[in-house]
C-alpha cells in the first residue's frame, strides 16, 4: 500500500507546464533533443516504412535522391518553423491554440489530435507485438488484414501497450531519457542487420551493392496490388511523413524545453539515421524476407528482423516500437488534458494508452501506414499555417493576435473557416483533380495562409 501512496505522489509530482511557460530552469540542452530524436525516428515506423517502399516498387535512384532532398527539408521546417515559435512562445500547441482560436475550437481540435496520435502509436504497439509474439509462435498479421485474426495477437498487444503506457505517464523527462538510452543501440541493430544479410542478397563487395539494389531490392517494380512510387512520392512522403509534427506545430509541446530554436536542428538525428539509414536497412530486410519466403503475405516487423539476424533483430523491433509510441503517447496526452487543466496528465495518458492499445490490435493500422501518416498530416497542416501566421505576421498586419483571449471569445471563426476551407480544398483536389494525398500538403498549407489573412481581416474590422 506503502508503495502504491509512493507511486502515485510521483505522477501526480509530474508538472508539465501545461498552461503556463516553460520556466528557465527547465530548459533543456542538445543532449535531451538528439536523443529524443533520434530515438522517436529510429523506431518502429522504420520497420513499416521501408518495406512499403519496396512493396511499392521504389527504384534505387528515386529513393536515395528522394529521402535526401525530402529529409533536408524535413529539418529544415522543424528548426525555421516550429522550433522558432516554440522558443518565442513556450508554451504546448494546445495552450497557444486555444488563445487565438478559443476553447470551442481547441476542443475539437485535440479531441481530433489525440484521436490520430493514438492511432499513430497504435501501430508502433503493433508492430513491437509482432516482434514479443515470435517466442510463442503467434500467427502474425498478412498484408490484407484488417481485424485480429488471433487471441494471441491481442493478448500480446496488451502487454505491450502496458508498457508504452506506463513510460509515457511519468512525463517528457521519462520519455527522453528512454529514448537517449535505446536509440544509439537501435541505429547500430539496424545498420548491422543490413549489412548482415547483403551477402545472402549477392552482395560480395562494396562494388556490387548498387547494381544488386538496382536488380534486387529496389527494383522499380511493385508487388501485386501495389501503387508505384517515384521520385516525387518519396520526396514529399519524407517531408511530410511528420508535416504534423513540424509544419502542423506539434512539436511547439517538445521544443519549447529547448534553450536555443537552432534546437531544433536536432532533428536531423532522427530523419537522416531513421528516415534515411533505418528506411534502407529495413527495405534491405524485407527484400530478402519476401525471396526467402517466396513472397509471403506476411507483413510483421519482427519476423521479418528476427529471420534476418535473429535475437538482437527481434529486440531491436521492441525497443522501436516503445521509442516512437512513448512520446506520441505523451503528445495525445496533453491533447486531452489542455480541456481541463485540472486533470492529471498521468491519469489521462493511462486513458489514452487503454484506448491506443485497443486500436493496435486492428492490423490494418500498420499495413496502411503510409496513407494514415499522409492523411494525419493532412488534417493538421491547416493548424500549423495558422499558428505561423499568427505569430509573425498579424500585428505587422494591424490585426490582434491571439485573438480569442484578447476579444474573450471561445471561438475564433477565422480558424474555424481556414481549417474547413482547407480540407474541402486539398478534398476537391484529390477527388476532381485526382492528385495523390501525399502532394496535398503544399498546396493546402499556402491556401490555409491566404484564408486566414483575408477571414482574420474582415472579421476583426468587423
Amino acid at each position: 500500500m506503502q508503495n502504491k501512496k509512493s507511486l502515485v505522489a510521483r505522477l501526480n509530482a509530474v508538472n508539465e507546464y501545461e498552461q503556463e511557460a516553460i520556466p528557465g530552469n527547465k530548459l533543456k540542452g542538445w543532449r535531451s533533443f538528439l536523443g529524443t530524436y533520434a530515438g522517436e525516428h529510429t523506431a518502429g515506423t522504420e520497420f513499416v516504412i521501408g518495406p512499403l517502399f519496396v512493396a511499392h516498387g521504389a527504384s534505387a535512384i528515386d529513393l536515395v535522391t528522394g529521402l535526401i532532398l525530402g529529409n533536408i527539408l524535413a529539418v529544415l521546417s522543424w528548426a525555421f518553423l516550429t522550433a522558432k515559435i516554440a522558443v518565442k512562445t513556450r508554451v504546448t500547441l494546445y495552450f497557444l491554440l486555444e488563445k487565438i482560436a478559443g476553447k470551442q475550437f481547441t476542443l475539437i481540435y485535440n479531441l481530433v489530435n489525440a484521436g490520430l496520435f493514438c492511432f499513430l502509436a497504435g501501430a508502433m504497439i503493433a508492430v513491437a507485438a509482432t516482434a514479443v509474439g515470435i517466442p510463442f509462435d503467434m500467427t502474425m498479421p498478412q498484408l490484407t488484414d484488417v481485424y485480429p485474426n488471433n487471441v494471441g495477437w491481442v493478448t500480446t498487444v496488451f502487454v505491450v501497450g502496458a508498457v508504452t503506457t506506463v513510460i509515457a505517464m511519468f512525463g517528457f523527462d521519462q520519455v527522453s531519457k528512454f529514448a537517449m538510452v535505446a536509440a544509439p543501440w537501435m541505429i547500430m541493430v539496424f545498420i548491422a542487420a543490413a549489412l548482415a544479410v547483403l551477402p545472402r542478397l549477392g552482395v560480395t563487395e562494396v562494388g556490387s551493392f548498387w547494381s544488386v539494389a538496382e536488380s534486387t531490392i529496389w527494383t522499380g517494380v511493385p508487388l501485386e496490388g501495389q501503387s508505384k512510387f517515384g521520385f516525387w512520392h518519396i520526396l514529399f512522403f519524407a517531408w511530410f511523413c511528420n508535416m504534423a509534427m513540424h509544419i502542423g506545430m506539434a512539436d511547439l509541446s517538445l521544443l519549447r524545453y529547448a534553450k536555443k530554436w537552432q534546437y531544433g536542428f536536432s532533428s536531423a538525428t532522427g530523419v537522416f539515421l531513421g528516415h534515411f539509414v533505418a528506411w534502407i536497412a529495413s527495405g534491405i530486410l524485407y527484400s530478402l524476407f519476401l525471396i526467402e519466403s517466396e513472397g509471403s503475405l506476411t507483413f510483421a516487423p519482427g519476423p521479418i528482423a528476427y529471420s534476418a539476424v535473429g535475437v538482437a533483430g527481434a529486440a531491436c523491433v521492441v525497443i522501436a516500437g516503445w521509442t516512437t509510441a512513448n512520446p506520441t503517447l505523451y503528445r495525445a496526452g496533453l491533447a486531452i488534458q489542455s480541456i481541463n487543466p485540472k486533470w492529471k496528465t498521468w491519469k489521462v495518458t493511462l486513458l489514452v494508452g487503454l484506448f491506443t492499445t485497443i486500436a493496435a490490435c486492428f492490423p490494418a493500422l500498420v499495413m496502411m501506414l503510409l496513407e494514415f501518416v499522409a492523411l494525419y498530416g493532412l488534417i493538421l497542416m491547416p493548424v500549423g499555417a495558422v499558428i505561423f501566421i499568427d505569430v509573425y505576421l498579424l500585428e505587422k498586419m494591424g490585426l490582434k493576435p491571439n485573438y480569442a483571449a484578447q476579444m474573450g471569445i471561445s471561438l475564433n471563426w477565422s480558424v474555424a473557416l481556414t481549417w474547413t476551407v482547407t480540407l474541402i480544398f486539398c478534398l476537391l483536389l484529390n477527388l476532381v483533380v485526382g492528385i495523390e494525398i501525399f502532394f496535398l500538403g503544399l498546396p493546402g498549407w499556402f491556401v490555409a495562409v491566404l484564408i486566414y489573412i483575408v477571414s482574420s481581416k474582415f472579421i476583426q474590422r468587423k
